[in-house]
């Protein structure tokens, strides 16, 4: 089926998708040539997982520095992308722009001047506890979740110092609250789905959307089958949980970062079966992750043009609200 360019649904606006992951090895760039694909379909700015759960400051500078190389190896067709002019001229040049990101702060080994060293080297959002707690705070599959610790707030101020997104997706109900009201900048929920339409503690109940939104932050919305439905990866199912999200907050505050697991679709039940504290059967699926893929856009779009989405708010949607954020909050 051919679809409508995306370029002709939301016009000359920047596209970024605000999560993806990479296998997390330094030494494996077999899914990198995929990104050719993101770039093929319009997508000008796209954040890129550099490490997660309980890995350490050793593994998530390994994988910025190969990350990095790789890009300035392949300048031809990628940049990185550190501030929001970076943004702009990536998509000026056809270039596709790249960013990191860290999911979960077991990073930091306790030490706040790191956050500025990951900022330097291209990391400009970090979330605080990958689904467990950490010494920051509590985790969304945490039976209590005891809130943001004391040097969890000092992360916060320091992130907020140096300019990089503080993020409450994976964390628990109490941390994610406390974050926002600890940031003095607006926090995201980079990459989660309303609760109200899937009951998945990964997605967020309504007044941690509207708390989000009222302090200036954005909600990313993610393309993981799990925590649209019942492994539910159907462009549908996805533009509902958008509207959904359009209607409960506003279109100044609801973007995409459709999580997509480059090069992982059939080793993902393996990955998960290792990890069962992590990722809970009952709750990631027991028979695999289905996923959107960023080079469907095209079709997003078209799916929420024929329900009456009208272009400035597709321009927000699609880029323009997660350009803000760098504005507003980048060093």
């Amino acid at each position: 089926m051919t679809h409508i360019p995306l370029g002709k649904l939301i016009g000359s606006a920047i596209v970024w998708d605000n999560h993806a992951c990479m296998p997390l090895d330094p030494r494996d760039f077999s899914q990198f040539a995929t990104l050719e694909r993101c770039r093929d379909a319009g997508l000008n700015v796209i954040s890129i997982n550099v490490a997660s759960g309980d890995q350490t400051s050793a593994d998530a500078l390994a994988m910025l520095t190969a990350f990095r190389g790789w890009i300035a190896e392949h300048s031809e067709g990628y940049m990185a992308v550190l501030t929001p002019d970076d943004a702009v001229q990536a998509k000026a040049a056809g270039k596709l722009g790249i960013c990191f990101d860290i999911e979960g702060m077991a990073v930091l080994d306790n030490r706040l001047d790191l956050i500025e060293l990951y900022y330097e080297l291209g990391v400009r959002w970090m979330l605080t506890a990958y689904n467990h707690a950490n010494a920051v705070g509590g985790g969304c599959l945490d039976t209590k979740d005891c809130g943001l610790t004391p040097f969890g707030r000092s992360v916060v101020q320091e992130m907020n110092r140096v300019g990089m997104v503080v993020c409450g997706s994976h964390a628990g109900y109490r941390t994610a609250r406390e974050l926002i009201d600890t940031s003095s900048a607006p926090v995201i929920f980079s990459h989660s789905n309303p609760r109200a339409i899937w009951n998945s503690p990964r997605n967020i109940p309504d007044d941690l959307m509207i708390a989000c939104a009222r302090r200036g932050g954005v909600v990313g919305i993610n393309g993981i089958g799990p925590f649209l439905g019942a492994n539910d990866s159907r462009i549908e199912t996805l533009v509902a949980h958008i509207l959904y999200a359009l209607d409960l907050i506003g279109e100044d505050h609801v973007g995409l970062a459709l999580d997509y697991c480059f090069g992982e679709e059939d080793g993902l039940i393996d990955f998960m079966a290792e990890y069962p504290a992590l990722f809970p059967p009952e709750n990631c699926g027991a028979t695999g992750m289905k996923m959107v893929a960023p080079w469907r856009m095209d079709e997003i779009a078209e799916a929420l043009d024929t329900k009456g989405i009208g272009l400035v708010t597709l321009q927000k949607l699609f880029g323009g609200n997660h350009f803000r954020i760098a504005r507003d909050v980048w060093r």
